[in-house]
């Protein structure tokens, strides 16, 4: 993908595709002033997580665009191999990975919120993990929701998400008052109509649309003197309300770097606010917490690899087979000629081996709590680190 070793390129770079393939990465030129002025400020060497973190810090300070463009930036990559991990498991969804990609991103500002900074999980980390399972649930979801008939839709959806698909669309609160009362006499009318029994509607029959008209007139005669609407009327304005809802679920994404209309070469993120958060870099990251964090990495890295060493000969072997061989557990169990619920077992016992020995460890040195989420956190943070140990080590081997 990108070099590690470029901080501006890092923070400051988005993917783009053409159709379903990856064509490079492209700079955004604000984003780019931005990390290069930070870091005529703070001439010394940073690390990737140093700034990382920095970001991060500075967002939940001031939740500003440029602030969250360099962790968008950041987080590209890892949203990517997500998106590619994850694909594979819903074959039957007619879904790109442009579209899993956009799924995934469109959530950075709830993965910022939910990603504490001052665990030892990076930022990285958590997010693989949370775009998998965003990807993952916007993916089943659309498996259901493919299915289904605008109809079907209908019936589907809550008066709350509608509501919200209407007002996202720009409509003004007399309509979408007006929508919202034919929907509840769409779905009280097909509870009372005999169609109620074939789960797969695909279009009310007459009997109930004229039950959903009665209906609809009855109550907006309450509401207003407006005349009496007809069956047609109706069967327009729901279409209308599928047709925001699924809009609504599945938003089309445009890149930032289309053309304004009018405007020639002009993109939308030259109107980016220059922002001036660089003044924050003193107070908020300090040259000691960078320097305290990256020898807590090594540290830690240091105590897994001991960790890992003493785990009996046959863990470390199926491990090595799992993460550097990149063998199935069907494939390991062959190798090993024994069955595979075993390989199962002592896979997921050599984590948790490790689990608990990395959570006493962050317990004892860095005083934290072992919460729930403080474990998920070192899950993830586990899952990782075995990718990465076994890739080096086959790195190493060639």
């Amino acid at each position: 993908m990108r070099s590690r070793q470029d901080i501006p390129e890092i923070f400051a770079t988005f993917l783009q595709f053409e159709t379903d393939y990856l064509s490079g990465w492209v700079w955004d030129a604000k984003l780019r002033r931005s990390i290069q002025n930070c870091l005529l400020k703070c001439p010394q060497d940073k690390s990737e997580n140093f700034w990382a973190v920095y970001w991060h810090k500075s967002w939940l300070t001031e939740p500003n665009s440029i602030n969250m463009g360099h962790l968008s930036a950041y987080l590209q990559e890892s949203c990517y191999w997500a998106a590619k991990r994850t694909m594979p498991q819903f074959a039957s969804v007619q879904c790109s990975l442009s579209d899993c990609f956009q799924i995934a991103i469109a959530s950075v500002p709830k993965i910022l919120k939910a990603c504490n900074p001052d665990l030892q999980a990076s930022l990285k980390s958590y997010s693989s993990t949370a775009f998998g399972n965003i990807i993952r649930d916007g993916l089943r979801q659309k498996q259901e929701i493919d299915f289904c008939s605008d109809w079907g839709l209908l019936l589907k959806t809550s008066r709350k998400r509608l509501q919200e698909a209407l007002e996202n669309a720009g409509f003004n609160s007399e309509i979408i008052k007006r929508y919202l009362l034919a929907w509840t006499c769409f779905e009280d009318g097909y509870i009372q109509s005999k169609s109620s029994k074939n789960r797969k509607l695909q279009r009310p029959d007459q009997d109930t649309w004229e039950l959903i008209t009665q209906n609809y007139n009855r109550a907006a005669t309450q509401l207003d003197s407006e005349a009496p609407l007809e069956s047609a009327n109706l069967e327009k304005w729901l279409l209308i309300c599928a047709k925001h809802v699924r809009a609504y679920l599945y938003p089309v994404v445009s890149s930032l770097n289309v053309s304004k209309p009018g405007q020639g070469e002009r993109e939308l993120q030259d109107d980016l606010p220059s922002g001036s958060n660089e003044s924050l870099l003193a107070n908020l990251i300090e040259e000691e917490e960078a320097i305290s964090k990256k020898n807590q990495q090594t540290e830690l890295s240091s105590f897994l690899v001991t960790t890992l060493k003493k785990l009996d000969i046959e863990s470390q072997q199926i491990l090595d087979f799992y993460y550097r061989q990149k063998l199935t557990q069907q494939q390991i169990a062959k190798q090993l000629e024994v069955p595979q619920y075993k390989i199962s077992r002592r896979l997921s016992k050599a984590r948790e081996l490790l689990l608990v020995s990395i959570t006493k460890w962050s317990q004892e040195k860095l005083h934290i709590s072992p919460t729930t989420n403080v474990v998920k956190h070192i899950s993830a943070v586990l899952e990782d680190w075995l990718q990465d140990y076994f890739h080096n080590l086959d790195n190493q081997a060639n």
